[in-house]
């Protein structure tokens, strides 16, 4: 069992409480801001677009929502290569932190081949989700160009995984946010038109962000594969235990199903708001483009916290494995609730940077308001939906998921947003009530394994 050092004075309370804090900002940091360069790719491309017309922020919201629920399906599905590298990393166990890495390659590029074959349904994928005209074949467009970005993401997503799971977290945030810079020129380039390029609108973002992806897996799979400790952790070498690759993919079929679950239950919100027209669909696309972009803060810690437990469980550590989870819920919901004051204060600036349409500026910053709750709860599900992974508790995540995203949430907020006619209001509002309930369920669950002897 590991000893945090005790200070003259201290508990083995406080002094582990300040390992795992220290620990968790180390991880942390650079994950949430790789993790913020993530959304922060789709935030850029969201305001320069919006800028240019409010139908064409329609059509890139709702495209990319399409595309982005395909990646988060098969990011899920490539989710056990974190947490079997951070148990092997606990348990000194480092080929195996290799062989994990090396497992989830093929599965990725599997993945994004079959990503590939779904977005480029197009405007036929648009209009079997329900929508029609203008926005199915605008949308449709968008989706068929940022199919071919799904193939990189996941492989740069993968190996970021890998490197988190060594807490070696800097490179990935430092790539991201040198892809973030190639992105806004790109987006200057096809979105706006310069020179001979003509101006693209929403699938000159499309664009942009494809080849900006390519960029990111290209960089990041040279890099991990060209690690001076490469032997170490047996990068170029036979797999040690193939038979750890079926608890891998158990590991990954569950997160994957979950969170394929949740992202297109948050999906379908966005193809409800499109139902309500094209201004609901742009205000509804500002207020879940900036819940998004500010649940990074979430994933990042969610992920530091995945690590953190996931190295005591290698260890067979109890005691240190629940308080890292606990750690890690308690310093989101600091956090969240601050960045959800920002928001409920600034929500008119923030609406501002989105559009500056009359008719769409009231609607967008009703929603916003409601964000700064959302995201408190919504953040905290998900830091102990990893929390748990981290133990390799895979199966209850994926349940509560499931059924507090897509049993609960979408259904009734159907029913509020169009038969009862609350509109886009209703819709945000039921997020809010499919996470607190998810939330609770959750960090009971957590409460109940941390009690129970690991062996």
């Amino acid at each position: 069992m590991y000893e945090a050092p005790i200070r003259p004075g201290e508990t083995w309370f406080a002094a582990r409480l300040r390992r795992h804090l220290g620990e968790l900002i180390r991880l942390a940091v650079p994950t949430v801001i790789s993790r913020f360069g993530v959304l922060m790719i789709a935030q850029v491309d969201a305001v320069m677009v919006g800028h240019a017309a409010t139908a064409e922020l329609a059509y890139l919201n709702i495209g990319n929502a399409v595309v982005i629920n395909i990646i988060v399906a098969c990011m899920g599905l490539l989710l056990g290569t974190l947490v079997m590298t951070s148990n092997a990393f606990g348990a000194e166990d480092y080929r195996a932190c290799g062989a994990a890495w090396r497992r989830s390659l093929p599965m990725a590029f599997g993945l994004g081949l079959i990503g590939l074959i779904i977005a480029w349904q197009g405007r036929d994928l648009m209009e079997i989700l329900g929508q029609t005209g203008d926005l199915a074949a605008g949308s449709g467009a968008v989706a068929h160009i940022m199919g071919l970005g799904v193939l990189p993401v996941l492989i740069f997503l993968t190996t970021n995984f890998f490197l988190e799971g060594l807490r070696r977290p800097l490179p990935g945030m430092v790539l991201m946010l040198l892809a973030n810079l190639l992105n806004v020129g790109l987006n200057w380039v096809f979105v706006y038109g310069t020179g001979p390029v003509p101006p693209m609108g929403a699938e000159g973002a499309a664009w942009a962000t494809t080849i900006v992806r390519w960029a990111l897996a290209i960089s990041i799979v040279a890099y991990v594969w060209w690690l001076p400790d490469r032997d170490r952790f047996g990068l170029r070498k036979p797999d040690p235990d193939p038979a750890a690759g079926k608890m891998q993919r158990r590991i990954g079929y569950a997160t994957g199903i979950g969170m394929a679950a949740e992202s297109a239950a948050f999906t379908a919100m966005i193809l409800f708001a499109g139902w309500l027209g094209e201004l609901s669909a742009a205000a509804y696309g500002i207020a879940f483009n900036l819940l998004a972009l500010f649940f990074m803060v979430a994933i990042g810690i969610g992920g530091a916290t995945s690590v953190r437990v996931g190295i005591a469980f290698g260890r067979r550590d109890r005691a240190d494995m629940e308080l890292a989870g606990w750690t890690g819920l308690g310093a989101n919901t600091v956090l969240a609730g601050c960045i959800g004051l920002l928001i409920f204060f600034q929500a008119d600036v923030l609406v501002g940077f989105y559009t500056a349409d009359p008719a769409l500026v009231p609607i967008a910053r009703s929603l916003v308001v409601v964000v700064a709750g959302v995201l408190v709860l919504d953040g905290g599900q998900a830091v102990m939906a990893q929390a748990l992974r981290g133990r390799r508790d895979v199966w209850a995540p994926m349940i509560c998921q499931v059924g507090c995203y897509g049993g609960v949430m979408v259904p009734v907020a159907y029913w509020v947003a169009i038969p009862l006619g609350y509109g886009v209001q209703g819709l945000i509002w039921t997020v809010m009530g499919a996470s607190a309930i998810s939330i609770v369920l959750l960090a009971g669950r957590f409460r109940l394994l941390a009690r129970r002897p690991l062996g």
